[in-house]
């Protein structure tokens, strides 16, 4: 029975295929989460940064 138990040869390699499955299982739901607010976010940003850019714009910015 010990011997079966010593054998654990080949062990590791399905270990780590299985913890590479769980990793890519749970970016592809973490993407697909994501998926529906990056449009939303990416435009609050550029909102945010139009904002900014016109308001450096409307005082002069750096010039003397």
């Amino acid at each position: 029975m010990n011997k079966l138990f010593k054998n654990r040869k080949g062990q590791n390699t399905v270990e780590y295929l299985l913890m590479l499955a769980v990793v890519v299982g749970v970016v592809l739901v973490a993407g697909m989460a994501l998926k529906k607010y990056m449009p939303s976010l990416f435009q609050s940003i550029q909102g945010m940064i139009n904002g900014a850019a016109s308001s450096l714009g409307a005082s002069g910015g750096n010039q003397p």
